[in-house]
């Protein structure tokens, strides 16, 4: 009778330290079957107070969750894989992560960043993959434009996206193909009207404002994440403040004479010595963008992630957590960057080497951080005006979308992890 109590005890204990105590989402290739959904559920996690770690470079970059029922359920509903975990376990892999061979990290999230998205109203679909993946991947965001943005909203937030956005008041250089067509007219008239009603003889001027705002919000602690024409039409809207840029078919009046020996190179966040496009009826803002003189087929186009100590370079080594280095490209109004024109403090953190091109970069400005993501839509390769916007049910495991939810994620870090 007393081994009989004996041995119960020892079960019960045992029983005790094999209760699962963590919940992980692995991210890895072979596991995970939605990669851009449980972005999601850290997010969600986060929102709950909950303590979640991201282990840098373990199984594709994957999420620590302590276990509970709700998790749990969460993770069922939304089809993002997990896996329990005892405490043993857990801990067995947080040292092995600690150890000084392997380059691996933890980093601890502590809450989940207030995120804000530039978009006008009325945007039509094929406007906003950023958009897209927010909803997919069930982030919250709330949708600001300029009358916010002059108003100081920004500092009600601690991420902003900018995407498909014309900064240097030539709305989106679209004039050559699409002058005529009905949204771009449409479009044309509701930003001359926004520009008057805050106050803006020219909607040139008005962009300028905007950006100098966004250029206040980084400086001052704030996160920046852009695609497409929103990275490189930034840059030459801040270099060329006090100066006309736009023709006169864009704002009724002639551009300033030798425009071009005036632009200020030390206005911009990344980018240097460009030239800038004066035809106004070609779509492209200057030749930061490499679109029109790159020769590489779609089956063959690629970029390569840099790998980075997980342990010192705990920033760019979270922006490039993924389950493969190699990245499909994708196309864009700003496709890639010509890395001859990217200012020597910025990290090329993903880029196409026999090319000269890099497609994800990344900057530190005051006491703020920005990211450049070249291309408009990591899972439509060519996307055009009037496309439907991507189903990402069909890519749940896209590692180019992954990108911009390391970027969604990044903010939520503690501080005193992301010394550099």
């Amino acid at each position: 009778m007393h081994f009989k109590k004996t041995l119960y005890i020892i079960l019960f204990l045992v029983s005790l330290s094999a209760k699962a105590s963590f919940v992980l989402l692995p991210m890895d290739p072979e596991t995970q079957q939605n990669h851009l959904k449980a972005y999601g559920i850290t997010y969600w996690a986060l929102e709950k107070q909950y303590k979640v770690s991201w282990l840098l470079n373990y199984r594709g970059g994957s999420f620590l969750l302590p276990d509970a029922p709700e998790i749990r359920k969460e993770c069922q509903i939304r089809g993002v894989s997990f896996e329990v975990l005892s405490d043993g376990v857990a801990n067995g892999i947080l040292e092995e992560i600690s150890s000084p061979s392997q380059n691996m990290e933890t980093v601890v999230l502590e809450k989940a960043p207030k995120i804000a998205v530039y978009t006008p109203k009325g945007k039509q679909p094929w406007d906003d993959a950023v958009t897209l993946v927010l909803t997919y991947a069930e982030i919250p965001f709330t949708p600001i434009y300029d009358e916010e943005v002059l108003n100081d909203a920004l500092l009600l937030y601690d991420w902003l996206h900018l995407h498909h956005e014309d900064f240097t008041g030539q709305y989106g250089k679209f004039f050559g193909a699409y002058r005529n067509a009905p949204w771009y007219i449409e479009q044309k008239k509701d930003a001359e009207a926004l520009a008057t009603k805050l106050g803006y003889s020219k909607v040139s001027q008005e962009k300028l404002a905007v950006a100098q705002k966004i250029r206040n919000f980084v400086i001052g602690g704030g996160f920046m994440f852009a695609m497409c024409s929103a990275t490189d039409s930034f840059d030459i809207a801040l270099s060329a403040e006090g100066v006309d840029i736009c023709e006169s078919m864009f704002d009724g009046d002639p551009s300033d004479a030798n425009y071009q020996t005036k632009i200020d190179y030390n206005n911009t966040f990344a980018f240097k010595d460009f030239t800038l496009e004066r035809n106004p009826v070609a779509y492209e803002f200057s030749n930061i963008d490499v679109t029109n003189t790159r020769k590489v087929l779609p089956d063959v186009d690629y970029f390569t992630l840099m790998e980075y100590s997980a342990k010192w370079d705990p920033i760019p080594s979270m922006l490039c957590q993924n389950h493969t280095q190699l990245v499909k490209g994708f196309m864009g109004q700003s496709t890639a960057f010509d890395t001859d024109l990217i200012k020597s403090n910025i990290l090329i953190m993903g880029e196409n080497k026999q090319n000269g091109e890099a497609r994800y970069i990344h900057g530190t400005k005051g006491k703020g951080m920005f990211t450049f993501y070249g291309g408009h839509d990591p899972e439509d390769y060519k996307h055009q005006v009037g496309d439907p916007p991507t189903v990402l049910d069909l890519h749940p495991n896209s590692p180019g979308y992954r990108l911009i939810l390391n970027n969604v994620l990044f903010p939520a870090a503690r501080k005193k992890k992301l010394k550099t």
